[in-house]
């Protein structure tokens, strides 16, 4: 498991294609929710659907998505200078509990994305290697099948103008780590819905950053 990050901010509904997926229109402002910083868990580390999680019957969903790692404290960082507070990207699963997420927290996000593990990240690829993180291919599998196939170039709000957004009056500290969306594809998006169980393995991968691949059990 990686070190325990200070804040895990994410950002939903940042694909059209999976904002359509869901059910709604794609947001003209950054939708901001955190995940709690024990949520983390690393590569090849289990998956855990607790029971909590099975009172509404399967909903646990998969989310691959660009993460991106904040390596100095900022705040008020003009969009221009973002990506100089960049200290690297992994590929990273927004785990989701769908039912928590949408009818078991009063329309808050928080609880459904924060159960312990919810949140795989990959081995960190330094920013350095990643010229444009605009230009990068993102593949999720679900036992070698692949649901997700999209590109962030695809982002509605791109990770300079999302750095400069967050750090608007709030300072991000470093290690902080930034979930930028996921595109179309999540299980809940399908019919019939696909939600993560018992052996499983899921893998998000985008090449040129490194991939993040994890077991499911229930716990």
């Amino acid at each position: 498991m990686p070190q325990r990050p200070p804040a895990i901010v994410a950002i939903g509904k940042n694909y059209a294609d999976h904002a359509a997926e869901m059910g709604g229109a794609a947001p003209a402002s950054l939708v901001v929710f955190h995940k709690n910083p024990s949520a983390a868990c690393g590569d090849g580390d289990t998956i855990v659907i607790p029971p909590i999680c099975d009172e509404h019957g399967p909903q646990v969903d998969f989310e691959g998505e660009l993460a991106v790692i904040i390596g100095r404290d900022c705040r008020d960082v003009p969009e221009r200078d973002a990506l100089s507070y960049v200290r690297g990207y992994a590929a990273a699963n927004d785990v989701s509990a769908r039912w928590w997420q949408r009818e078991g927290s009063g329309g808050q996000f928080s609880r459904g994305k924060s159960f312990d593990t919810f949140c795989p990240i990959g081995p960190e690829a330094p920013a350095a290697s990643v010229p444009d993180p605009q230009a990068l291919r993102l593949v999720t599998r679900v036992n070698g099948t692949v649901m997700q196939d999209g590109h962030t170039s695809a982002m509605i709000h791109p990770v300079t103008r999302i750095i400069a957004d967050l750090s608007r009056g709030m300072t991000l500290a470093a290690g902080t780590v930034i979930l930028t969306g996921t595109p179309a594809g999540v299980g809940f998006g399908r019919k019939p819905p696909v939600f993560l169980a018992a052996g499983d393995v899921v893998e998000v991968e985008i090449p040129g950053v490194g991939r993040v691949r994890n077991p499911v059990r229930h716990g």
